[in-house]
């Protein structure tokens, strides 16, 4: 993987990570699996669709990727049958997965497997699916036949990169995650620099701009994952509700979300920087 190894470093130089300081570690053990597996043979990429039928909240927003459970648990889960089944099919297999959960560079592995091609916006985009899917890993000791990768259909548009408000595509490819909204809602662990407030377009908790915008989810479809619907509590949140939003309300929203990522305090900093208003007490 020499041109994702030029890629990462020359990401890290620029301080694209921001305060993401992890990223510096493990270089390489990201470009080769084996060092995480001894023994490794293959590397098998999933995807699992998080598309929902509609989506939720008012002006304040939570990327759909965490309207429901958090997809670490949900994924695992179903990796764990799919090895189970692997095993019961072929006999023993070794290996680990991978749910967004180690230093696996997993959009470059899909991308070489045919599952999609990188988008402009450094996102896995499908054909079928857009880009609405989470990536997992089986890293394992069985030797595979690798399929080939697929073709770049993004062609001239530019529409992520024209519609980021925060300016954090300067490259094609290339993101500045220190500019990206969903770094500064989520990783960034001091206050949002205040130049951003005015840019953040209600997004309290991720974002999905470049993705609303990309052509190819017009081609998405919801997802028939029971774990991944909101909650009831969820689904009935109001401008108000977040604005007003207990201690006690967000460890229910958040017991099982994504969301105790940001933590109370954290959401509590978010909404005040898109709102402008600092959140009721």
């Amino acid at each position: 993987m020499e041109s994702e190894a030029a890629g990462l470093e020359a990401w890290l130089k620029r301080g694209y990570h921001g305060t993401m300081s992890w990223m510096e570690q493990h270089f390489d053990k990201r470009l080769d699996p084996r060092l995480l597996v001894p023994g490794a043979r293959s590397v098998v990429s999933l995807v699992c669709n998080y598309a929902p039928s509609h989506t939720i909240g008012e002006q304040l927003k939570v990327a759909r990727y965490a309207y429901g459970e958090d997809y670490h648990r949900v994924i695992k889960d179903k990796l764990a049958a799919l090895m189970e089944s692997i095993t019961d099919e072929i006999g023993e297999v070794q290996g680990r997965v991978f749910v967004d959960s180690a230093p696996v560079m997993e959009r470059q592995w899909a991308a070489r497997s045919g599952l999609g091609w990188l988008g402009k916006n450094s996102l896995l985009l499908n054909r079928e699916l857009g880009s609405y899917f989470f990536l997992a890993e089986l890293v394992i000791d069985l030797e595979l036949t690798p399929d080939g990768p697929m073709k770049d259909y993004c062609g001239t548009c530019t529409a992520c990169m024209d519609a980021c408000p925060t300016d954090a595509i300067p490259l094609a490819g290339v993101v500045d995650a220190s500019r990206c909204i969903s770094y500064l809602t989520i990783e960034l662990k001091d206050e949002i620099p205040a130049t951003f407030h005015s840019k953040m377009e209600g997004w309290m908790f991720g974002c999905d701009i470049c993705q609303e915008v990309c052509p190819w989810n017009r081609f998405a479809r919801p997802h028939e994952e029971p774990r991944f619907a909101p909650s009831p509590a969820m689904s009935a949140m109001k401008d108000s509700d977040w604005k007003d939003l207990s201690e006690e309300l967000f460890n229910e929203l958040a017991r099982k979300s994504p969301l105790k990522r940001a933590r109370y305090e954290g959401l509590r900093r978010n909404i005040q920087a898109c709102t402008g208003e600092a959140p009721v007490s």
